[in-house]
Parts: C-alpha cells; sequence; structure tokens
C-alpha cells in the first residue's frame, strides 16, 4: 500500500511464513525498527535508575550546606550503585529477547531478572563503577603531571589505563548476558568475558566502533544545542544495549552455550523450533494468497449507464 500514491486498493501476494531470515545488518535494521518503540520503553523504564546520579548533582549544585550535601550525595550514590547493575541485567534480559526474536514482557521480565539476578549484577555494577572512576581519575590526572613535571615517562600509565577500560568495556559486552543467559559462577562470568574480548577481538571492535559513532552524535547534538539532553530518557542506552546484545549474544551462544550441550550429546534449546509453533488454529498463507486487483475507476459520467441494484428484502 503506497502512503503517498493512490494505487492504496491493491495488495501483494503477503510474506511467506517461513521466508529465509534476513542475516547480519539487514536484519539488525529490521529488528531495530520492528522493535523501535519497545526500545523506547525500555529506555524510559532504566532511566528511572538514573534519578540518584540527577539528585546527587541537583545537591552538589544547589545544596548550599556542604555537610547536607554530602550526605545527601553518599546516599544517592549508595542507591544509584545499589541498582546499577541489576537494572542493566534486567534491560540486557529483555534485548536477549528481542535479538531471539522472542516476545518480552518489558516490566514481567525486567522485574524477573533483577531479582534473580541481583547479587552477581551487584557485584559486577560496582566493579564497573569503581573501575570507571579509578580509570577516569588516572586518565585525568597522568597528562596533568606528565605536563607539570616534564616526564613524558607518566604517559605509560596513561596508556595502560586507557588499554584496561577498552578491555574492560569488551568484557562487558558479555558479562551481563551471561549472567541472565546462563547459571555459571561469578568466577567464571568473569574468565569467560576475559576470553571472549580476545577470541570475538574483531566483532568486539566492530561493536566499539558503533556505539562510539552514537555516543559522539549525542554528544555533539548535546554541545550544540543543550535541549537534547532531553532525549536521554528516551534513546540512546537502549539501543547502544541492543547492538551489544545482536553483536555479542551469537558469540557467547558459540563458544558458552553451545559446547554445554555439545558435551551432553543435547542441542542448545535457543536453536531449536518448538513444535508447539507448527500447531496453530490457522494456516499461515504469507506468499500463496492472489493478488488483490486494483478496481476499476469508473467516471463521473459512468454513474447514470449503471443501473440501480437493490434486494427486494430490503423494502
Amino acid at each position: 500500500m503506497g502512503i503517498f500514491g493512490s494505487d492504496y486498493e491493491s495488495a501483494g501476494v503477503g510474506i511467506p511464513k517461513n521466508a529465509p531470515k534476513k542475516k547480519g545488518v539487514f536484519r539488525f535494521f529490521e529488528l531495530l525498527f520492528r522493535k523501535f518503540w519497545k526500545l523506547i520503553q525500555v529506555n524510559m523504564l532504566y532511566s528511572v535508575f538514573f534519578i540518584p546520579i540527577l539528585l546527587a548533582g541537583y545537591a552538589f549544585l544547589r545544596v548550599s550546606n556542604s555537610k547536607i550535601a554530602a550526605i545527601i550525595i553518599i546516599i544517592c550514590l549508595c542507591a544509584f550503585a545499589a541498582v546499577f547493575g541489576p537494572a542493566t541485567a534486567g534491560m540486557m534480559k529483555i534485548l536477549r529477547n528481542y535479538t531471539l526474536e522472542r516476545h518480552s514482557f518489558i516490566l514481567t521480565d525486567f522485574k524477573e531478572a533483577f531479582s534473580k539476578n541481583y547479587k552477581k549484577s551487584f557485584i559486577l555494577g560496582l566493579l564497573d563503577l569503581i573501575i570507571a572512576v579509578s580509570i577516569g581519575s588516572a586518565v585525568y590526572v597522568y597528562p596533568k603531571l606528565s605536563e607539570a613535571y616534564g616526564n613524558q615517562l607518566l604517559m605509560i600509565p596513561f596508556i595502560i589505563s586507557i588499554s584496561i577500560a577498552l578491555v574492560v568495556i569488551m568484557m562487558n559486552y558479555y558479562a551481563f548476558l551471561m549472567i541472565v543467559a546462563t547459571d555459571i559462577s561469578f568466577k567464571n562470568i568473569i574468565k569467560n568475558s576475559l576470553a571472549l574480548a580476545c577470541v570475538a577481538l574483531k566483532k568486539n571492535l566492530i561493536t566499539l566502533l558503533s556505539t562510539s559513532v552514537i555516543i559522539a552524535i549525542f554528544i555533539i547534538l548535546i554541545l550544540i544545542n543543550l535541549n537534547f539532553i532531553l532525549f536521554l530518557p528516551f534513546v540512546p542506552a537502549s539501543i547502544l544495549a541492543f547492538i551489544i546484545c545482536f553483536n555479542s549474544y551469537p558469540i557467547i551462544q558459540k563458544y558458552v552455550i553451545n559446547p554445554f550441550y555439545e558435551q551432553r550429546g543435547e542441542i542448545n534449546p535457543e536453536l531449536i523450533i518448538s513444535e508447539n509453533d507448527n500447531e496453530v488454529l490457522f494456516e499461515d498463507k504469507g506468499g500463496k494468497e492472489k493478488p488483490i486487483e486494483k478496481k476499476k475507476k469508473n467516471n463521473i459520467l459512468d454513474f447514470y449507464k449503471i443501473p440501480l441494484q437493490y434486494n427486494k428484502n430490503m423494502l
């Protein structure tokens, strides 16, 4: 059906149920556009857990009493640290389902993943925050010290800090997904994440580049016009996380989940089409329908040439 054209009465044969699925970037954009409004809802839900950061910022800028401000900031930062990891796990659970093309009840699945995986995701989130603060401080301090003392050797810890940051970022591509998708121990999650950060380096670099471009675009837009910051509760966190899930979860399937089932002589259930999918009440006729022919348009003068038709029972 054409939106802007006049050919709105014709239709094609439909889409076959078993049509071959798109692959790669084409499948990504198909899923992205199909789930776009859902991603906005996920982003809004995830943004709720960043309210403590906003309150801490407000206390830092607006509360004149330094002691009260410090207490508020500490409480808010502790609250954020307590929910950051579990909230990220909840979001990843939903986006993992979208990647597998499964339906997901946003609130239900988020709440389930938040509570069920709280301990592991809390520890991981807390480690992420500690590492982020440490590396952020190092990136800021070492160039200053190098410039102040004129010692270029102080740039070596700076480079090491950047390298550690990249490795940790790539490890996070897998850690939260493994928390919501597997029952392995936290220790093994960290080991597997480090291994996958190295094994799938090419895919990780693609993910890093893609997410960096989106982040850069939003930063530039905000610098151009501060009003763009109002879009943050709606995008881009869920889109960034969806890119990560789309690129990283197949790696987890290949190197973590599939080998587990192969050792038991089984097939990963995620790769099997459920038999219930074939038990349908109505047959999908996509690709089999006859096209609806476009009705012939009559000239206004032809109206008077058509005899009036009616049902006698109507009289």
